[in-house]
């Protein structure tokens, strides 16, 4: 533990994370292969239910110190609504200490003071602790449209894994996600209006993040939809500009934790601070390939 004077311990809270292995292979008769069996000499794939990007640079805390102690300061950077929760552990010596986790929802691109600690008269160093938690989207929303035009231009192409799909569908972030096999530079655009929250435009190949290149867009009820494994330097839109159904968001790519050229499309909303997945449908039919996630062909 620190100091009041010297700084503070942060505990950044990350959900448990369900991971899979799928294993790519080329079979005796040259067909690609994709099994959920150890195969050796296979190209290993290990998905976990982070196929969605993270926030903790868009998201903080920072401290103001004065002459009555320290006030911690929230700050939400993304355009979108944040519900944040900030809690005190192991506190010495210091009064204002909140009996609870304070929770606060924070407005696009705002910053809040929650709490204001100082040191006890007479007692010894003052220490402590915190720890944030935060779920980007309002817990309010409410989803008023579930039936979403295609997110892309031409085809037809093929759902390759639907809502609870067995290697990476299984987690609540990505649970009602859907992944369709299209060529990379396939053009990607909006499914609805909104802002747009968060874009990943560099990203080559499997790079560091499992979501690859994508675009997040914040509707107006309050839900989000992302497009993930977007084409390296395809992103042609920018953070708070605000987009029509059918406008150019991208085109499709193979990057991040992905196991070929496909677009993977997500509607989510926040439920009790985590930004979990919910059901919708497309208003036209796409039709749909064999699991191959346990042994079908791609």
């Amino acid at each position: 533990m620190r100091t009041f004077l010297t700084g503070l311990a942060l505990l950044l809270v990350s959900p448990a994370l369900l991971a899979s292995t799928i294993y790519k292979f080329v079979d005796s008769n040259g067909v690609v292969t994709y099994t959920d069996k150890k195969t050796e000499g296979a190209q290993v794939f290990v998905f976990r239910d982070a196929m969605v990007e993270t926030f903790e640079k868009d998201v903080y805390v920072t401290t103001n110190k004065h002459p009555g102690g320290e006030t911690l300061i929230v700050h939400n950077d993304l355009f979108a609504p944040v519900e944040v929760e900030l809690s005190i552990h192991a506190a010495k010596n210091l009064i204002g200490v909140p009996d609870k986790p304070v929770r606060w929802i924070l407005q696009p691109r705002q910053q809040m003071r929650l709490v204001t600690l100082a040191p006890k008269p007479g007692a010894g160093p003052p220490s402590y602790n915190y720890k944030l938690r935060h779920a980007v989207g309002d817990p309010r929303a409410q989803h008023v449209l579930k039936d979403y035009p295609l997110p892309w231009q031409g085809g037809p192409f093929r759902v390759t894994q639907g809502p609870g799909g067995g290697y990476s569908h299984t987690g609540p972030k990505g649970r009602y996600a859907i992944d369709i096999a299209m060529p990379e530079g396939t053009p990607i655009v909006a499914a609805r209006p909104g802002v747009v929250v968060k874009t990943e435009n560099n990203q080559s190949g499997r790079g560091t993040n499992p979501s690859g290149n994508f675009v997040r867009l914040l509707h107006d009820d309050g839900t989000m939809s992302v497009y993930l494994h977007l084409k390296h330097r395809s992103v042609v839109v920018h953070e708070g500009q605000r987009v029509s159904t059918g406008t150019m968001l991208g085109k499709s790519g193979n990057t991040g934790n992905s196991t070929g050229p496909h677009l993977h499309f997500v509607v989510q909303k926040n439920v009790g601070l985590d930004t979990i997945s919910i059901p919708f449908t497309f208003t036209q039919a796409v039709g749909r390939l064999p699991n191959f996630a346990v042994g079908g062909e791609p």
